[in-house]
């Protein structure tokens, strides 16, 4: 995938006043120039509504960044950032207004074959229109590159809508539909654990695994998010994408090669073989939670509604899915998939849980054997623990106890772990697609969920309400229970 520094490029950010471009984007990028990633020549261009010229958005970006980088910079890096960035003042619906753009990529002295990065950091209602537009001013050569932030769409139908207006101007190979998780170390360090270390995969199917728990927890409500939240709900917002994604890198076969287009193909096999969850099985195998007032961290917070302003408000704010692969590797083994918000603490983590010993060799011993587990933690500790049975030192006979074996990536690389946005920026300029998601995958995960929705918003799911601070409604316990499994209790 290479970490040579790439060519000068222009990096073009709509939305660029926004909280994405704030809080990841900016941040990412200066830390690629910091790092000394980012070429000489290399500009960033700014587009929103917010009438800023090029001071007016350095002096607001450099007043702003500091706090999304904690202490991670000093005075002198980011003066010279900050004096990289460009703001263009652009209402898209306004032909006369993208004139500026057009100067500032088109500049004289600048080779026209170079390569541009048009980010979307917007509404995705706006993403066919501004291709459109973009084809529309000569914006567009060979090497431009477009990046669509999720969602895309609500439902199949407006996937595929947007993927055709998008589809219309860009080919395929320039379409980055991105997904932050993606670019996170121990997610892309599961391809290694699983294809570069021989004790795993052969025992990476059913034959060793008893099930499969996918967890990304936030404690959090939705803030300023309210009015979007409300359309869309924990399993479009989380599950359609983020959780699906993961579990395909669980449960995909061995590619021939990680490179650009095999590891998309495998995800895409995973998710054709998932198994449909129609309007009758949704009782039983889905769960739907929305938080009420409680506390979190020792606060009061307010419930869902109140956050949301949305009075009456059915929509969901926990997901718990009960899902199986049906092909040959997986047959038998349910992946349990779990997201919410207020929940006790924020955190990210894949549990892949080995089935016991098939006979207990030590019937004398104090304790009990209990089976393999490896825990990948994707935030906020990125690594992994592989939990095993050990003999406790002593005589006197044998005493059984857990052990865990850690590996910590900040400790094991002592140096600090790029953010998933460096990665994913960087790969976008060097056109590596290997962790943006196909069209292809998009729409057939959106084929999976839909169903799923549908029953949901028919009357086939009861909203149940937990209060906020707790792990999510008591239903998301029973669904393992009821298959003589329990969450993983993660250590605080």
């Amino acid at each position: 995938m290479g970490s040579q520094t790439p060519a000068p490029c222009d990096i073009v950010v709509f939305g660029g006043t926004g909280d994405l471009a704030l809080r990841k984007l900016l941040p990412a990028l200066y830390h690629q120039f910091r790092d000394g990633h980012l070429a000489t020549g290399t500009t960033v261009i700014a587009c929103s509504r917010a009438g800023l010229d090029d001071a007016g958005y350095r002096a607001k970006v450099a007043g702003d960044l500091p706090a999304f980088l904690g202490h991670d910079t000093t005075g002198a890096d980011l003066d010279q950032f900050v004096a990289r960035l460009q703001h263009v003042s652009l209402d898209i619906e306004i032909e006369e207004e993208w004139q500026p753009l057009v100067e500032r990529i088109t500049r004289d002295g600048v080779d026209p074959d170079r390569v541009r990065v048009y980010y979307l950091a917007c509404a995705p209602a706006l993403f066919g229109p501004i291709a459109a537009a973009l084809d529309r001013n000569g914006l567009i050569n060979e090497h431009s590159r477009v990046v669509l932030e999720k969602p895309i769409g609500r439902d199949l139908a407006s996937a595929r809508a947007i993927n055709d207006a998008v589809g219309a101007v860009f080919d395929e190979s320039q379409i980055f539909r991105i997904d932050h998780y993606l670019g996170k170390e121990s997610v892309q360090n599961l391809l290694v654990t699983r294809f570069a270390n021989s004790i795993f995969e052969p025992i990476w199917n059913s034959g060793a695994i008893d099930h499969v728990q996918i967890t990304v927890a936030e404690s959090l409500g939705v803030g300023t998010r309210g009015g979007y939240y409300d359309r869309s709900g924990a399993l479009r917002d989380m599950v359609q994408n983020h959780l699906l994604q993961l579990l395909c890198l669980v449960a995909m076969e061995p590619p021939t090669t990680v490179d650009r287009e095999t590891v998309r193909d495998e995800k895409l096999k995973v998710l054709r073989a998932l198994k449909p969850i129609g309007a009758a099985d949704v009782p039983h195998v889905t769960v739907a939670g929305q938080y009420a007032a409680g506390l979190v961290d020792g606060a009061a917070v307010p419930s869902y509604v109140a956050d949301s302003e949305c009075p009456g408000s059915g929509t969901e704010t926990f997901a718990a899915l009960r899902v199986e692969v049906q092909n040959w590797r997986w047959a038998g083994v349910p992946f349990y998939l779990r997201t919410g918000k207020r929940m006790p603490e924020r955190y990210s983590e894949i549990v892949i849980q080995f089935k016991p010993v098939p006979h207990p060799m030590f019937p004398h011993a104090e304790g009990t054997a209990s089976a393999n587990r490896l825990v990948i933690g994707l935030q906020p500790d990125e690594g992994m623990k592989l939990q095993l049975t050990a003999k406790e030192p002593g005589p006197g006979g044998i005493r059984l106890r857990p052990v865990s074996l850690d590996l910590d990536y900040a400790s094991a690389f002592e140096r600090r772990a790029p953010e998933a946005y460096e990665r994913l920026l960087m790969d976008v300029v060097r056109g590596n697609p290997t962790l943006f998601m196909r069209r292809d995958e998009v729409e057939t995960a959106w084929a999976w969920a839909e169903p799923i929705l549908a029953a949901w918003e028919d009357g086939g799911r009861r909203v149940q309400t937990y209060p906020a601070g707790t792990a999510g409604p008591v239903a998301a316990s029973t669904l393992l229970e009821r298959d003589g499994r329990s969450w993983h209790e993660r250590e605080r």
